[in-house]
């Protein structure tokens, strides 16, 4: 018998958890939707942008645990994927409800992430350039100065945030990591295959068409692969929840 479930996203560096909000009408009538806001963003737009990894993760940690009952699977794209790592593990030091699956997308694991991809400070135009670069920002935010301003002071936070992100090899999760990705982003396979260390339980690794924001392009292949997911392995079941 399936059992009802929640489903928590985390937004990437400089967007809002209302990159997933249009994902609600496609989900299983089991799965509920949550989304956790980062400050400075959406419902959170007066609150400062947080620029420490340990602070933020600590944040958020402690808002999942207040607002989840029951089963859920945890998932992240891009900078979300390496915050939902870094909850499991807060979580997991204070000995709380663990996901039953962690879900990563577009993200390199935390063991092999380019230690000089984010620096401490950018430039307007550096931080431009790698939004067009990377593509998945519409071209209206471009076209107009207050919210192109917006935009670029919560990515600057969010960068900072990246930076500030230390590895340290610890005890595997007890439980499946699935990761996303596109084959035409510049994230390696073995950069995401690394992923597969930080568990002793299942991994699987699954590719999309499209580069770092596949996501958007392949949205109805994405979420038909999720709910497979969700809804499969015996994850999710009455006997795992009893």
């Amino acid at each position: 018998m399936q059992v009802p479930l929640t489903l928590v996203c985390l937004p990437c560096a400089g967007a809002s958890a209302s990159m997933y909000l249009r994902w609600r009408r496609h989900l299983p009538p089991f799965v509920r939707l949550l989304t956790l806001e980062l400050p400075g963003r959406g419902s959170r737009i007066a609150e400062e942008p947080l620029t420490s990894y340990p602070a933020l993760v600590s944040l958020l940690a402690s808002e999942l645990a207040d607002r989840v009952q029951g089963p859920y699977a945890l998932l992240g794209h891009s900078m979300g994927a390496l915050l939902a790592y870094g909850i499991c593990r807060e979580l997991a030091a204070t000995q709380k409800s663990l996901p039953r699956i962690l879900l990563v997308s577009a993200s390199a694991a935390p063991s092999m992430r380019d230690p000089d991809r984010f620096a401490e400070q950018y430039d307007d135009a550096s931080l431009i350039a790698d939004l067009k670069r990377q593509g998945g920002t519409p071209d209206a935010v471009f076209a107009e100065p207050e919210l192109l301003r917006m935009t670029l002071d919560v990515l600057a936070a969010d960068y900072q945030v990246c930076h500030h992100f230390s590895y340290s090899k610890q005890a595997p999760f007890d439980f499946p990591i699935h990761v996303f990705a596109g084959r035409s982003d510049a994230i390696s396979e073995a950069q995401l295959q690394a992923w597969r260390l930080e568990t002793k339980a299942g991994f699987e690794l699954n590719w999309f068409s499209g580069g770092h924001f596949y996501l958007r392009e392949e949205e109805p292949t994405l979420l038909k692969t999720l709910r497979l997911l969700l809804a499969g392995d015996g994850l999710f079941d009455s006997a795992r929840t009893a």
